[in-house]
């Protein structure tokens, strides 16, 4: 999600409360307490993890009125966006829950003894299920203070699966982040979930501490490239590497055909630049880099914008970050300012443009993430040139196609942009990431550390659990989800055979 977001540098948080960092014995404290409590929350019943997400949920709405306001403080965003983000919060906490009561993430799978089996030799009782991978760490996000945060779907993914979570707090907003964890610590308890079963720290030296510790067992990360590399190196660098879940940056590029251009212009390019400045264009699926025809409408009609007015940034780190990035695509030869204006002194959205021509030649810099409301209009002459400049990005979360059906290119670029991006659009923009089953919010490097995982949606509990096969064991020692009868009452695969309860 951009410069700054996690992870990385600190920088200067808009708070009138200063949290010291968590200090080593602390930390160790912390993650020891986790694994204990992990270990017993992981043979929680599914009714008791439903109950605690449902009582976390409950604890935020109702503490709605008291989060928002320091959220609005620290971050800058609007009432509005916040109060809209902390309902996904909650929704998704309780989503998790309808998803553990329906049982099909456990994938249980049961192969019976078979002595005739095919291969040529017998087939031994064999049970294989998906069972918690172990304490979690999570880093929260700058730019969603609720719903990429303490409480946020790395924390709720990682709880619903029945692992305990540790949670390293974003530098930028600090209060938010400790009466958040109060209310979350609370509703656990509440709820009867093992104490330490969720955990706050502060500080990125206690983050690295955590990261190092051997009883966590896998680490999630939402932010810039530079921070989550460093983290990813250092998980992998330990005696046990461990998976590494980062979200990193995406430009997002949207491609529009000639006949999409030509049929509203002045609305597709107002609706465009509403998703690039909304938010102050701190989001990661903020479609930085449009391809549009030379000489459309279209190209005149996103130079003639009226851009929002400048707005603080999340914070100093990123304010600082955006401006570097927007003075280094300026100074590109060949790119043009057409709408706003570039500052040395203010966070101002701005459109460049340039042409396909530069925009290969010039990759690294032109597509690189500017997190905040900048963005860059790339003027094509041939639509074959949307393949070309498609075959040369670099991994993304999203990419969009403005077309029509029968567009010919689309047929060859759809198919290009699918094994660069974990999101393809059609005729829509990319900011929303809506939380549902379908949903994929990943890609490949550099938007993900790990391609074949979403942050976001039902199959985001995948990343927090690993596969056991159980070979000839006693009924009566087998996880409930494996058991002959099938207590649990959950879709399981028998002998190759999908059998619902």
């Amino acid at each position: 999600m951009g410069y700054g977001r996690v992870g990385g540098t600190p920088s200067t948080a808009r708070s009138t409360v200063t949290i010291a960092p968590t200090s080593p014995a602390a930390v160790d404290d912390i993650v020891r307490a986790a694994a204990a409590a992990g270990a017993e929350w992981k043979r929680a019943s599914v009714a008791a993890r439903v109950a605690a997400l449902g009582a976390v949920a409950d604890g935020l709405d109702a503490a709605a009125d008291d989060l928002v306001p320091i959220a609005q403080r620290e971050t800058h965003l609007a009432e509005a966006r916040l109060r809209g983000e902390l309902r996904r919060t909650t929704f998704q906490l309780r989503m998790f829950g309808e998803m553990l009561e329906d049982g099909a993430w456990f994938d249980a799978r049961i192969d019976h003894a078979d002595p005739q089996w095919p291969m040529g030799a017998p087939r031994p009782d064999l049970r294989r299920v998906l069972e918690p991978i172990g304490p979690v760490l999570v880093f929260a996000a700058s730019n969603f203070p609720f719903a990429f945060s303490v409480a946020g779907g790395d924390t709720a993914s990682a709880l619903a699966a029945g692992n305990a979570v540790v949670l390293k707090a974003h530098h930028g907003h600090p209060e938010l982040s400790a009466a958040t964890a109060a209310v979350v610590e609370g509703a656990l308890r509440g709820a009867g979930a093992p104490d330490g079963v969720f955990a706050i720290i502060y500080g990125t030296d206690a983050g690295v501490r955590a990261l190092q510790a051997p009883a966590v067992k896998a680490a999630a990360f939402t932010g810039s490239v530079t921070g989550g590399r460093a983290l990813f190196d250092i998980a992998q660098a330990r005696p046990e590497p461990i998976p590494f879940f980062g979200e990193l940056g995406s430009t997002n590029p949207a491609f529009v055909t000639r006949r999409a251009a030509d049929r509203d212009p002045a609305a597709l390019a107002a609706d465009y630049l509403a998703s690039v400045t909304g938010s102050a264009g701190q989001l990661c699926t903020k479609p930085g880099v449009i391809l549009v025809p030379a000489g459309s409408e279209l190209l005149a009609a996103l130079g003639g914008q009226q851009l929002p007015a400048a707005t603080p940034l999340l914070n100093d780190g990123i304010e600082q970050g955006y401006r570097a990035a927007v003075a280094r695509t300026a100074a590109v030869d060949g790119v043009r300012t057409i709408a706003g204006t570039v500052s040395e002194d203010e966070s101002a959205p701005v459109v460049f443009a340039t042409t396909a021509e530069r925009l290969a030649a010039e990759m690294d810099t032109l597509m690189a993430e500017m997190f905040g409301p900048a963005a860059l209009v790339v003027a094509y002459e041939d639509e074959a040139d949307l393949v070309d400049i498609a075959r040369r990005l670099e991994g993304q979360l999203t990419a969009t196609v403005f077309a029509e059906p029968d567009d010919e290119i689309a047929a060859a670029l759809v198919p290009v942009l699918a094994e660069k991006a974990g999101r393809v659009l059609w005729n829509q923009w990319p900011t929303g990431v809506s939380v549902t089953w379908a949903q994929q919010h990943g890609g490949p490097y550099p938007a993900t550390t790990a391609v074949g995982t979403t942050s976001v949606g039902m199959a985001a509990i995948s990343r927090f659990l690993r596969p056991v096969a159980y070979q000839n064991l006693p009924d009566a020692l087998l996880p409930d989800a494996l058991k002959e009868a099938n207590p649990l009452r959950i879709p399981r695969r028998v002998d190759g055979e999908l059998v619902l309860p």
